[in-house]
């Protein structure tokens, strides 16, 4: 995996770099402002980049917006967004052109090396990694749409977990139940929210933006 990082913090953004390459990873670049990471990703077309929100010069959405640019400018480049703090509205504007190789962690994650490589991961590949605590913000905010009412006490628990970018079977070990109860919840889900089967859709992701959405 070829990764770009962009976090001012010197010591954390060595750590990250470090920690990667020791795992068999590429850091192309590792970077402290949001002007040398749109240039580094121009330059090495990496896998996915890792993003700090809050970046010089005013330590305000410098991050952000070039997270949101390189999702414009550079599609085959997944963008994992790093912060110290749960900013659901940041988080909401990334999501919104789709959650396909997205992700948002918070920075105390990166202590759980296998968690922030599997997430780092899912993202680079065109899957969901998102923070359960951003999930739980995101979704708690707002009035829910009667479709998401619908769903029973598990299915919104799978959904949830399915908005972390968690697999089936991932789910199936968090929840302590067989992948084929999962998948059973899963198709419940689509069905409840509306989601036929489509080759031009995917419903997994469709699911996840209605219940972030809602």
């Amino acid at each position: 995996m070829r990764i770009v990082i962009a976090e001012d913090a010197a010591i954390l953004r060595e750590l990250m770099a470090q920690m990667l390459t020791e795992r068999g990873h590429e850091v192309c670049a590792a970077v402290g402002d949001a002007e040398a990471l749109r240039s580094a990703v121009a330059e090495h077309r990496p896998d996915v980049a890792v993003v700090d929100i809050r970046m010089p010069p005013t330590h305000s959405t410098e991050g952000l917006q070039a997270a949101i640019d390189l999702r414009r400018e550079h599609p085959g480049t997944g963008v994992l967004l790093f912060s110290q703090y749960i900013e659901t509205k940041f988080a909401t504007r990334l999501l919104a052109a789709g959650s396909a190789g997205v992700g948002y962690l918070l920075k105390d994650r990166v202590a759980d090396v296998a968690e922030f490589t599997e997430a780092l991961t899912r993202v680079a590949t065109g899957g969901t990694a998102l923070d359960p605590e951003v999930v739980t913000q995101l979704a708690g905010g707002g009035t829910r749409a009667a479709e998401i009412e619908s769903l029973t006490a598990r299915e919104r628990e799978v959904l949830a977990l399915m908005a972390e970018g968690r697999s089936n079977s991932a789910i199936a070990r968090t929840l302590v139940v067989s992948a084929g109860t999962v998948e059973k919840h899963v198709a419940a889900v689509f069905g409840k929210l509306g989601l036929p089967s489509s080759e031009d859709a995917n419903r997994r992701v469709l699911a996840v933006l209605r219940y972030l959405g809602s």
